[in-house]
């Protein structure tokens, strides 16, 4: 999943937000160390959630869509396109509208700059400008985003052009994330819950 969902996935806990948020630029058990448990148990959570969606047979079924044309990176694809499900349709997901959603955690991201890695410092103000999180909402946020992956990818990945394939195959994957949300939503709560 990519950055949306994961946040959304954290419940009620900043800490466990930002952890949740920064687990990609955190590599390797040592450096857990530097941060506290609940932003340790966010990076977990994190990790718990990519290792799920990875198994997944649904999601498969997507990536297995792409990954004639994407290879590997058919997956990366298939986290921004379920991102894509979730802020279209996030009324049906959370009570509050997604730009309070998002304006909220913006400010609880920036709120813990001392402990943010200095990727995180250096990607936060593209991701606060262009308002990321609620542009992943409409096909052309999804086709900003994954072109700017594109660019960051050390091989030719051509993730700037799947956005085709979101259009040309939009209700197949809607129906995936339909059916693997919920059960990465209950996922997410029992890991939280087992770890009070």
């Amino acid at each position: 999943m990519n950055f949306l969902a994961h946040l959304y996935l954290s419940g009620d806990s900043s800490d466990i937000m930002i952890g949740n948020f920064i687990a990609d630029f955190v590599k390797g058990k040592s450096s857990l160390q530097q941060f506290d448990s609940k932003i340790v148990k966010g990076i977990e959570l994190h990790r718990s959630i990519d290792e799920f969606t990875d198994k997944h047979p649904v999601v498969k079924q997507s990536k297995d869509r792409l990954r004639a044309t994407y290879r590997h990176y058919a997956g990366v694809i298939v986290d921004v396109f379920y991102d894509h499900y979730l802020a279209k349709n996030w009324s049906n997901y959370h009570d509050a509208p997604l730009a309070d959603f998002a304006a909220k955690a913006y400010a609880t991201i920036q709120q813990r700059d001392s402990v943010l890695p200095a990727a995180v410092k250096q990607m936060l103000p593209y991701m606060i400008r262009g308002n990321w999180l609620v542009h992943y909402g409409e096909t052309e946020g999804i086709h900003q985003a994954l072109t700017g992956m594109s660019r960051r990818t050390p091989y030719e990945s051509h993730m700037d052009e799947a956005v085709v394939d979101l259009r040309k195959y939009y209700d197949e994957f809607k129906s995936e994330f339909e059916v693997f949300f919920p059960e990465l939503k209950n996922h997410a709560n029992f890991f939280l819950q087992s770890r009070q």
